[in-house]
């Protein structure tokens, strides 16, 4: 492993990277003992410095669990395939690869995006759940919750948000984390450059071909551009909001598969 890039971590970085990392795992209880976790790394930025900050929390014994490096090849390039490997030598990491046709299977999809991050996740939970994991984390940040957040407000007309932990419906014992939650993207993208990391983007060929994230989440992001220069704090307010939430004054709400409208809870109180 680089020790360069290890330094960089605990001095200009510890306070932008490993201390949010760090929180969102103590706030939202998602590393336990006994926990295997599958760390599961597409090649991009944020799954690559999730799995490097993964190894340096084991590395400090803060909480005795096993972690698996878990690589799902979709069909990528020789060559796309090769930088995966020569970025987690250069992290310490220690890949367990294996192959799907998951690429192939959802460029003929109406939204083969949407189809891809589907299948991809399944190949995961099966994978993990084979290697004997009960948790598969993944390496959304900060700001993709917020896009999604503005995506279900703006575009869909919900509150949601994009949960830091989730149990599996579908594969039983299974759970998925998110401990990136904390931690800025502009953070991690600062990180890489100032350590010569140059990570995957997608390197399908769909994408290779149009435009990415012309939809919903690239309006998301615009919105968020300009509520930010109008004021920088309302980014910030916004992602809090979704933890102040007031059942009390909103109109209706669904909890599990029961709804509640807000005639419910004058009923209970006349």
């Amino acid at each position: 492993m680089n020790q360069t890039i290890r330094k960089s971590l605990f001095s200009e970085y510890k306070r932008k990277l490993w201390s949010p990392f760090l929180k969102g795992i103590s706030k939202y209880q998602l590393v336990k003992d006994g926990d295997h976790i599958a760390v599961c790394i597409s090649g991009g930025k944020d799954s690559m410095v999730m799995a490097f900050l993964f190894k340096e929390l084991l590395s400090h014994q803060l909480i005795n669990f096993k972690l698996t490096y878990l690589v799902m090849d979709p069909g990528y390039q020789a060559h796309h395939r090769q930088q995966i490997i020569e970025n987690a030598k250069n992290l310490g990491l220690e890949l367990t690869i294996f192959d799907t046709a998951v690429f192939e299977e959802s460029e003929s999809h109406k939204q083969p995006c949407y189809a891809c991050a589907r299948k991809r996740r399944g190949h995961l939970y099966v994978k993990a759940k084979e290697l004997g994991c009960n948790k598969i984390a993944l390496g959304h940040h900060y700001d993709d919750v917020l896009e999604t957040i503005v995506m279900n407000m703006f575009f869909k007309g919900t509150i949601e948000t994009m949960m830091p932990y989730l149990t599996s419906k579908n594969h039983e014992g299974m759970s998925l984390i998110r401990p990136m939650t904390l931690v800025l993207e502009k953070d991690i993208v600062s990180f890489s450059k100032s350590n010569n990391l140059s990570f995957l983007k997608c390197a399908c060929r769909y994408s290779e071909k149009t435009e990415r994230n012309q939809g919903d989440r690239l309006k998301a992001r615009q919105v968020l551009k300009t509520l930010s220069s109008i004021d920088p704090d309302i980014p910030d307010q916004l992602f809090h909001s979704l933890s102040s939430v007031n059942l009390k004054k909103v109109l209706k709400y669904k909890f599990n598969d029961e709804v509640f409208d807000f005639y419910d809870y004058i009923e209970m109180t006349s």
